[in-house]
């Protein structure tokens, strides 16, 4: 059974261009162009998360759902990686619980070996 990816970005054309790069990996993607409860979380099961940190028409940032998921025991356990082009994103990922993050640009080749190390 494939892996699955729960991407959660603001962007139209960020969350298209992950779905194809992860739908060649052969992973199972859920995309969502909004912030998410962590009850819809733990429906989605998913074995990943994608996060952005800034979410537009959303109140919480995604290191305010990121802090959620980690003090869920439910989800926890379930990789987050924070995506955003703040220059900050490496303490907003240790600030949050983040499991790890990804700089926006980001490299298609080292966004896919980094998710890798996480669920495969």
């Amino acid at each position: 059974m494939a892996k699955k990816i729960l991407v959660i970005d603001d962007d139209k054309d960020i969350l298209s261009i992950l779905d194809i790069i992860f739908g060649d990996e052969g992973y199972e993607r859920v995309l969502c162009n909004t912030g998410i409860s962590t009850e819809h979380i733990k429906i989605l099961d998913p074995d990943l998360i994608l996060l952005d940190v800034r979410i537009v028409g959303f109140p919480k940032t995604g290191a305010q759902i990121c802090a959620e998921i980690k003090k869920e025991r439910d989800l926890e356990s379930i990789p987050v990686l924070l995506v955003s082009a703040e220059l900050n994103v490496p303490e907003l990922a240790q600030s949050c619980g983040a499991n790890g993050y990804v700089n926006k640009p980001f490299d298609i080749d080292k966004l896919v070996k980094k998710v890798k190390e996480f669920i495969n």
